[in-house]
């Protein structure tokens, strides 16, 4: 087109000029459409396993620990649902009026009973080197479906905003997760060690009978969360160190629990290897989730782009590429409290033959020093 031409040459030019816009706008949609489709078929994709996970569903889950023994009563054993109405500290029937079923509200000791677990499970964490954290509770959906959750689909745990892109978290993983996205830390920053407080939303799709009465399986919960970032050959004894500090604040309140390495098919897709802790909870005559703890390896840090360059390696020079001498962190989360499972623990456990629930100790000073709960006059 720059030389010298005929008339029509140029104009003959000119026409299959418009022809390549035009098909170029169209490969373009047609490559944004077939990314997008390779991108929602390798999120189905989920981490490698840990060589030592027991190959199978839930029930060839193995036992790590078993801490404690339940406690034996002489009296019969009210469950949480029946104790929270003879103390006066739930309503579940307003709740449901409200917002309808696995919806509820806390009144009088319960709610400093949720403040003080709050408190008390963030303190006891801090003092292990960990940085407190609130997070935000509404976050973009590409940024749930990166952490390895599936905010789309028929049987999905995620509420989504409607002509939004954005969802409600089920787990302050997800906003501390994204915190370092398509970010570069230095290794001298790690590891980076979190501990946030949120609520929590789920739809709880799916979940139904006995086992998801009064406070056990709701929508909306309070929580308590780790995070860890870490170099690749760390992420194990982070993994260790987890767990025992799960074990350590549950054995500080007097809980009997196990804990357990959980089975292949139980391990959803972010996880490599996965610690869940069970409680004996008297009321409901079972053990009840009450923790978990992961190690993701770098299935996260892929799909946030967050890295770290090795303190030994030279920062690029420009234009060679910034990912060329840097690797990929680890990323960890465990559960430090699930206020509302945490609360059904303790009023089960705690239970007395008048009715009266007794607060563990560690917990009083979070608490105005409140020792005993007591049924109220009528």
């Amino acid at each position: 087109m720059k030389g010298k031409l005929e008339p029509s040459e140029r104009q003959k030019l000119v026409e299959e000029g418009k022809n390549l816009k035009e098909r170029l706008v169209t490969l373009e949609g047609d490559l944004l459409k077939l990314t997008d489709e390779l991108q929602q078929e390798a999120q189905c994709v989920p981490n490698m396993t840990h060589p030592d996970v027991p190959v199978g569903g839930e029930d060839c889950s193995t036992i790590r620990k078993m801490v404690g023994k339940p406690r034996e009563f002489s009296f019969f054993v009210k469950d949480h649902v029946q104790l929270g109405k003879d103390l006066n500290i739930f309503d579940f029937d307003a709740a449901a009026e409200v917002s309808g079923s696995k919806f509820y509200y806390l009144k009088n000791e319960a709610v400093m009973l949720e403040l003080g677990l709050i408190n008390w499970a963030v303190s006891e964490v801090m003092k292990r080197g960990f940085t407190p954290l609130t997070t935000p509770e509404i976050v973009r959906s590409s940024v749930v479906e990166k952490c390895g959750f599936q905010p789309r689909g028929t049987n999905t745990q995620v509420y989504s905003i409607e002509g939004s892109d954005q969802c409600l978290i089920g787990t302050a993983e997800i906003p501390v997760g994204g915190i370092h996205m398509d970010s570069i830390i230095p290794e001298l920053s790690l590891p980076l060690k979190y501990v946030a407080f949120s609520h929590c939303f789920r739809t709880e799709a799916g979940a139904a009978g006995a086992a998801t009465r009064g406070l056990y399986r709701v929508h909306q919960f309070s929580k308590v969360e780790m995070f860890i970032l870490c170099r690749p050959e760390e992420s194990n004894s982070f993994h260790k160190e987890l767990i025992e500090i799960e074990e350590d604040l549950f054995s500080s309140l007097g809980l009997h629990f196990k804990t357990l390495d959980m089975a292949t098919e139980d391990l959803g897709a972010p996880a490599y290897r996965k610690f869940d802790v069970e409680a004996w909870m008297p009321g409901l005559g079972r053990y009840g989730e009450i923790s978990s703890a992961s190690n993701c390896t770098d299935y996260q840090s892929r799909r946030l782009g967050i890295r770290y360059r090795p303190e030994s390696s030279v920062p690029p020079k420009k234009g060679k590429g910034s990912s060329a001498s840097t690797q990929f962190v680890h990323t960890l989360n465990a559960t430090a409290c699930a206020v509302p499972r945490m609360i059904v623990c303790l009023l089960e456990n705690y239970q007395q033959q008048d009715g009266s629930v007794v607060i563990p100790e560690p917990l009083r000073p979070f608490m105005g020093g409140l020792e005993i709960i007591t049924p109220k006059s009528k």
